[in-house]
């Protein structure tokens, strides 16, 4: 129990981007296109093939954006403007819409233009004064790194070209950082819980980094007091970035998110620690676990069936790594392979102290793919699978008896959005691993037929 946690990891440990390992990871063009989509009352113009502009569609729909309120162009780029550069078009898209209603026109340039080295910051430079929006040009080739990577690259000129700092601050307030940054599909149920949490303790959000966020909140954000990063993947950089210039302490730094009941109780117990409200803090607590227990009790999920069961967790960093607690102490199952989409070195050491805290030892995977997800799950041989639609292909032939789809669920479509964070995400992980459960006992050969 008390060694070091077998290890692989992708790339140097030095390396400050991570590779786009897609259907995990997409590229850092996509990471781009969901910050920049998370600001309201805005437009995004792709200078880009028309092929990439799919990335665009399906952080749209991350973002949740309202179709008849965000509009995407994209300049549609042929095999001359790829070989010989499309400036001209890129100018030329932008004269076309400069009459649009909108504060900003984040225009991102995918990997063609940048290779031929056309210079969308010289062309929006240029031609600011035409029109009545700002003009935010992001350098977010994919090749630049995975979507992680464009997202920290996004936020970086966001931060660096609209926040200004001669506000004056907020007591008792915090800006959200990086809540898409999350591979449950329904994030934004993660950020709501969030902020009604805040809300209740009578902390201030000034802005959120980024989700239906106005422009004037963005251009205020120097006012917090405090930021609060809610992604193990990204943001760090953009945290980091608030605290050197304008002084926003990080709270909650180094702690798990609040997954499961010790997780969600030492995340709210430090924030109450640090705004001086720790009755309130307390009580969140207590009425959250009371919730649980009454549910429980009255529902009769089948953890106790669960026990020392072999598991295996293939998620972000994100969701995986409180998922670490909750599968060991609400789920009393033994995790016995940890692989993660993300190799940052914050990731390790958050990772390794949850082990050594719970006395843990399974192999873990960094920066996993398809085919490391598919060695590891051979090797270890798990029997149940905290994942998603692709370990559940990966786990063919495997003596894995369930795969609870807990991120990018394919196979499932969602009207209503449903949080992991607090403790009605307690129950939302509780009624996916209870649903795998009595699914796994179907018959995979006898056909069920109406009997009417």
């Amino acid at each position: 129990m008390g060694q070091e946690p077998i290890k692989e990891m992708a790339g140097s440990s030095t390396s400050s981007s991570e590779a786009c390992t897609d259907p995990y990871l997409r590229c850092a063009f996509n990471g781009a296109a969901l910050t920049a989509l998370g600001i309201s009352h805005s437009a995004l113009l792709a200078h880009s093939p028309q092929g990439c502009e799919y990335l665009v569609n399906n952080a749209f729909a991350s973002q949740e954006c309202d179709y008849m309120e965000t509009m995407t162009l994209c300049t549609k780029l042929c095999v001359d403007e790829i070989v010989h550069g499309g400036e001209d078009i890129l100018a030329r898209t932008i004269r076309e819409v400069k009459d649009l209603p909108i504060s900003a026109l984040f225009v991102l340039s995918a990997c063609g233009p940048e290779i031929v080295g056309d210079d969308i910051v010289g062309v929006c430079e240029a031609l600011q004064p035409e029109v009545k929006f700002r003009l935010v040009p992001i350098e977010s080739a994919g090749f630049r790194g995975s979507q992680y990577d464009g997202i920290d690259i996004a936020m970086d000129t966001i931060l660096k070209k609209l926040v200004k700092d001669d506000v004056e601050k907020i007591p008792g307030s915090v800006c959200l950082v990086a809540p898409h940054a999350n591979a449950n599909p329904t994030w934004p149920a993660d950020l709501a819980w969030v902020k009604q949490v805040l809300f209740r303790m009578g902390i201030k959000v000034v802005a959120t980094l980024t989700h239906r966020t106005p422009i004037a909140e963005i251009e205020n954000i120097a006012s917090a007091e405090t930021s609060l990063l809610l992604s193990h993947d990204a943001g760090q950089k953009a945290a980091d970035y608030l605290s050197a210039t304008f002084g926003i302490e990080q709270v909650c730094k180094g702690i798990p998110l609040p997954i499961g009941m010790t997780n969600t109780q030492r995340w709210l117990t430090a924030l109450g620690d640090r705004f001086d409200i720790l009755k309130t803090a307390e009580e969140i607590v207590a009425e959250g676990e009371r919730m649980v227990m009454a549910t429980c009790r009255r529902k009769w999920p089948m953890a106790r069936f669960m026990y020392r069961t072999p598991a295996a967790i293939v998620a972000d960093a994100t969701v995986g790594i409180p998922l670490v607690r909750f599968v060991t102490e609400e789920m009393e199952m033994t995790p016995e392979l940890v692989a993660l989409y993300t190799s940052h070195r914050s990731v390790w050491e958050l990772l390794e102290g949850e082990l050594k805290s719970l006395g843990l030892n399974p192999k873990v995977v960094y920066g996993t793919d398809v085919y490391k997800t598919r060695k590891s799950l051979q090797e270890v041989r798990p029997r149940v699978v905290f994942g998603s639609t692709i370990e559940r292909h990966a786990s063919e032939g495997l003596p894995v008896a369930y795969v609870v789809e807990v991120v990018r669920m394919m196979r499932q479509f969602r009207m209503i959005n449903r949080e992991y964070f607090g403790y009605t995400g307690i129950l939302n992980l509780l009624e996916c691993v209870q649903n795998e459960w009595v699914m796994g006992w179907r018959s995979k050969e006898r056909r069920y037929e109406a009997k009417w």
